[in-house]
């Protein structure tokens, strides 16, 4: 256990299952996520857009998280008010959120799509690091490892609902082909509508069981932007080793999530024309394997709890992220839908390990009053990679991936292993 941890003061000792309610809002929090990853990539195809600015249409993402979460997060800490300092981005965010889900299939144009998901993952990124703060706020040293690998077990649970979700839907009789006035499959707009409620029901319930500690007086401080930079400058050296990790697995990761369905349309339906039944088909496809692998990261999180703490997180990270390498490796390689569901259990290892280990690497080499400040910063290891995958695929897409999209997922191969 580090210095910082050795010195916190006491927190009290949360049975498991009011850790659990206390992580419930993170499942209406990746249930929104799992709808944006399982879904945008289409909704932008059915409103006209080619696959190879896909990504540029997708920067929403890491740009409101490079830009939003530090100063959320910096803000966060040094917030006072009866509802507690972490709640108010909590109550803010999924209102915002459940707004721009309802409104998403009923977008008319590639635009509005676009507008709606800055607005929707902003209002995504201003609950995100708030309610990671608010667990390492909450937990004791000795329970933060449960806590974080609980909010990855949501994590993988909530994006296999979120995924899943369409199918079951076609499954209870809507329309597999039904499509509305401006493309957009019925089924999507009605699992939307579910994630809208989803969102902002469950962080209330998580609010409601689990109220905050109370928080420290608040002292004397520099500027937001300036605690951001004072940070940034002292950050602690494992973080910094974190940050190149990150850089890599999450450039992989931003690849597989941008054209996995592209490359299941191509080798498994072989088709790659967005109007047609076997595309329609490969997005149904991709939302049952990313269930599946969902739930194997579910699974997954609590049982590398033990092994974390046998072997050390970094250990069992390192081992995860070589699975998932191997994963995106296969898929292109496949061609009947059936095997696909075996090789993507390398992905649900690797995305069950990368919810839950680096933060219970990073909250043992932070200190507690900058929780929410460095959380934030941690996520800029996040969508930096993001922002370079939107920027460089569009310039080699076309030329390298020519002959065959399905490739382009080789690409996640070299960044993840």
């Amino acid at each position: 256990m580090t210095e910082i941890a050795q010195h916190e003061k006491p927190k009290p000792i949360l049975s498991f299952w009011r850790i659990l309610l206390m992580n419930l809002g993170f499942f209406g929090l990746q249930f929104s996520f799992g709808l944006q990853q399982g879904n945008m990539g289409p909704i932008y195809s059915y409103l006209g857009a080619s696959q190879a600015v896909l990504p540029l249409l997708n920067l929403a993402g890491p740009v409101t998280g490079l830009l939003v979460q530090p100063v959320i997060g910096a803000l966060s800490d040094r917030t006072r008010t009866r509802w507690g300092r972490r709640v108010p981005y909590f109550i803010a965010g999924a209102l915002a959120c459940s707004l721009c889900l309802f409104a998403m299939p009923y977008s008319g144009s590639i635009g509005v799509a676009a507008a709606l998901l800055w607005i929707l993952v902003a209002a995504n990124n201003v609950t995100m690091e708030p309610y990671r703060a608010y667990v390492s706020d909450r937990l004791s040293a000795g329970q933060r490892e449960l806590g974080f690998l609980t909010q990855s077990s949501f994590t993988g649970l909530a994006q296999t609902l979120a995924y899943a979700a369409p199918a079951v839907l076609v499954a209870l009789g809507v329309g597999r082909n039904a499509v509305a006035a401006n493309g957009i499959p019925v089924v999507t707009h009605v699992v939307f509508v579910i994630g809208a409620v989803v969102s902002i029901s469950t962080i209330l319930w998580s609010v409601l069981a689990v109220p905050e500690l109370p928080a420290p007086p608040v002292e004397p401080k520099q500027s937001t932007l300036g605690e951001i930079f004072s940070a940034i400058r002292e950050m602690p050296a494992p973080m910094r080793r974190m940050g190149m990790m990150s850089l890599f697995q999450w450039y992989a990761m931003s690849c597989y999530w941008g054209y996995v369905i592209y490359s299941i349309s191509e080798t498994v339906y072989h088709t790659n024309i967005v109007a047609s039944d076997g595309f329609r088909s490969a997005v149904l496809t991709n939302g049952d394997i990313g269930a599946f692998y969902n739930l194997i990261a579910a699974a997954a999180a609590y049982a590398m709890v033990p092994v974390s703490r046998r072997f050390g997180p970094d250990k069992v990270h390192a081992l995860c992220l070589v699975a998932a390498g191997l994963t995106m490796l296969a898929i292109p390689l496949i061609h009947d839908r059936d095997w696909l569901f075996v090789a993507v259990i390398g992905v649900g290892l690797g995305w069950g390990s990368i919810m839950g280990n680096p933060y219970v690497m990073l909250t043992d080499s932070i200190p507690s009053a900058r929780t929410g400040v460095y959380m934030g910063i941690f996520n800029m290891f996040i969508v930096i990679p993001m922002i370079l995958f939107s920027i460089t695929m569009p310039l080699i897409y076309s030329e390298v991936f020519t002959d065959s999209k399905a490739n382009s997922l080789y690409l996640s191969v070299n960044f993840e292993i």
